[in-house]
């Protein structure tokens, strides 16, 4: 029988931040993160295994208290998963909604929901909430209709929401969002059509890169308890 063998973690990492690099690449903040050293990445295996779920939602934990004790913009964490090898669009999907999902459940035996942002995937104030920390995530895979979401390995991307909220805050983000929207138009020849601004739509549609129809519901079923406090606050 041939032995398995543990593909090189290292390798996924160097992958990612290359795929970042790439010159034509639209998306600014990400590139600006990778420049700073403020990427935190994990390798995890098989998308479709619940095996990494625990381990993923420590390496978040981990994250959270690193990026709230950061004076830096543009943190981000990726986690990259070793499979599936073939991927599409449907399948990326289904597998994201999986794993948030029992992240979701985790995550809600051990903290509230972050109170600021809404815990409903309906809602147009809806973001993604780990340890009271809400996340905007984008997801990559090789299949992805999305020219700047094709990365070889399905990865999850998670970006703390508070920092959107900062680059409003200093008028920064309407100058942000144009120059990616215009290099996106560039690199991939029009601008996502699943993208809205937060408070316009829910961010939900945005997390896969997927192209929904009208009939489209989200899956997540959020199960915590609504806080009114947050550390970070």
């Amino acid at each position: 029988m041939k032995k398995y063998i543990e593909p090189d973690k290292q390798n996924f990492i160097e992958e990612y931040l290359s795929f970042l690099e790439t010159k034509d690449f639209p998306c600014i903040a990400a590139k600006a993160a990778h420049e700073k050293h403020l990427i935190k990445c994990m390798v995890a295996g098989n998308m479709a295994c619940p095996n990494d779920d625990a381990a993923i939602l420590i390496f978040l934990y981990d994250f959270v208290d690193a990026y709230r004790n950061s004076n830096e913009m543009y943190n981000s964490a990726a986690i990259i998963f070793t499979g599936p090898q073939t991927i599409g669009e449907e399948m990326f999907d289904e597998l994201l909604w999986q794993r948030l999902q029992a992240l979701e459940i985790l995550d809600a035996k051990n903290y509230k929901y972050d109170h600021r942002v809404e815990a409903d995937p309906v809602s147009a104030k809806f973001s993604f909430s780990i340890k009271e920390e809400a996340f905007y995530i984008i997801g990559l895979h090789a299949a992805s209709s999305r020219q700047a979401r094709r990365f070889i390995h399905p990865t999850l991307v998670f970006n703390p929401h508070e920092q959107f909220e900062q680059l409003r805050a200093s008028s920064k983000y309407d100058t942000m969002k144009s120059t990616v929207r215009k290099r996106d138009i560039a690199f991939s020849g029009s601008v996502n059509p699943m993208l809205q601004d937060f408070g316009d739509a829910s961010e939900a549609f945005q997390y896969s890169g997927r192209k929904y129809n009208n009939d489209w519901k989200c899956p997540l079923k959020i199960t915590h308890a609504t806080t009114k406090h947050n550390p970070s606050t």
